[in-house]
């Protein structure tokens, strides 16, 4: 006899149940069939809302961009590119399955206007912050790819754990440590 659905939306419940098999096991594991399963639905259901795996996967990773601007968007105007790297890395700690899949292209499909408003949406989040970096010297893409970067590659390799332990378990402070590198480097204290 098939199961009937009792959530009150069902996409947000195989979202959420993609979200927890991503963390658990990553996207290699993410499987419709499986999914529908553990929210209690026939297998056509999520196809139903996502047509495939892709589809799934490109949801997942708008709900990470707007959970990254939303994050963003909690900043004090005061703050500046420093604490927008700090906050940047502890989204990808505390949101490690969206943050596998959000710059996934081999998983997604980046044409998907969902997908293509929650990354402008967060992109002009850090845009902000990025324009306080400028000093006008600095080609402003530079500047931005460059702050991104780190930060992007600090959240990868915390996650990967490949840092060495004497950074320490506090995660937003060993950010802002490597961050302050960059943000001094670029603007050095007066004397």
């Amino acid at each position: 006899m098939a199961r009937r659905y009792h959530h009150g939306d069902l996409r947000q419940a195989v979202l959420t149940a993609a979200v927890e098999v991503l963390g658990e096991s990553g996207p290699a594991a993410v499987n419709l069939r499986d999914l529908a399963r553990r929210v209690g639905v026939s297998h056509a259901a999520p196809a139903h809302h996502f047509g495939d795996r892709t589809g799934l996967l490109t949801a997942v990773a708008a709900q990470g961009f707007d959970l990254l601007a939303d994050t963003l968007a909690e900043m004090s105007p005061s703050s500046d590119l420093l604490e927008a790297g700090v906050a940047y890395v502890s989204f990808a700690v505390a949101h490690r399955a969206h943050f596998e899949v959000m710059f996934r292209a081999d998983l997604l499909r980046g044409d998907d206007p969902d997908l293509r408003a929650a990354r402008q949406r967060s992109g002009q989040a850090l845009d902000w912050a990025i324009a306080g970096f400028r000093d006008g010297s600095v080609d402003p893409v530079v500047a931005g790819a460059a702050a991104w970067s780190l930060v992007h590659g600090f959240a990868t390799l915390w996650l990967q754990r490949a840092l060495p332990a004497d950074l320490g378990d506090d995660v937003r402070a060993a950010a802002r440590a490597v961050a302050e590198l960059l943000v001094r480097g670029a603007n050095p204290p007066a004397g």
